[in-house]
């Protein structure tokens, strides 16, 4: 039985992709973004931060949708936990 990460991570891979990955670099990218060269060119040395908001997005939206979910799932006491 094989023990998955979860922690994940933001690199910049060799081929200039950048991905969302298990730290543990187990299995397949969860994300890709690639941005073009004339993107980069443009974007100088911040490509890597529009990456990871646009990553953060992503993510923040998934774990709205879960929220959501959950809420139609369980009713609203299942979403009571969560602070603000």
């Amino acid at each position: 039985m094989s023990s998955t990460s979860s922690f994940l991570e933001i690199v910049e891979l060799e081929n200039g992709q950048i991905v969302l990955r298990r730290a543990d670099g187990e299995g397949e990218p969860l994300v890709k973004i690639e941005f073009s060269d004339e993107t980069k060119s443009f974007l100088a040395e911040s490509f890597m931060d529009v990456a990871k908001t646009m990553i953060g997005a992503g993510v923040q939206l998934v774990g709205d949708m879960y929220d959501l979910y959950d809420v139609e799932e369980h009713g609203a006491e299942a979403n009571s936990r969560m602070l603000h």
